[in-house]
């Protein structure tokens, strides 16, 4: 492998971003979200829903990293 997990991991979310995007704002204009409580749920869900699935990579490679150094020592 030629690049850090971070680096690849970055790139990923560059794709997967507008994604991620296109398809919150096709269930926002579907009509399915009635209510502004509606909005309000869907919103609280799906941003911090985003950002916690980055952070969980970042996570997921320090308890790998950490794995490794473990079983060279």
């Amino acid at each position: 492998m030629n690049y850090s997990f971070k680096t690849l991991w970055n790139a990923m979310f560059v794709v997967v971003g507008p994604l991620w995007f296109g398809l919150v704002w096709m269930i926002w204009s579907s009509g399915q979200l009635k209510t502004p409580y509606d909005h309000t749920i869907f919103l609280s869900l799906i941003i911090p829903g985003f950002i916690l699935i980055y952070l969980m990579g970042f996570l997921i490679q320090k308890r790998h990293s950490r794995k490794m150094q473990n079983m060279q020592s």
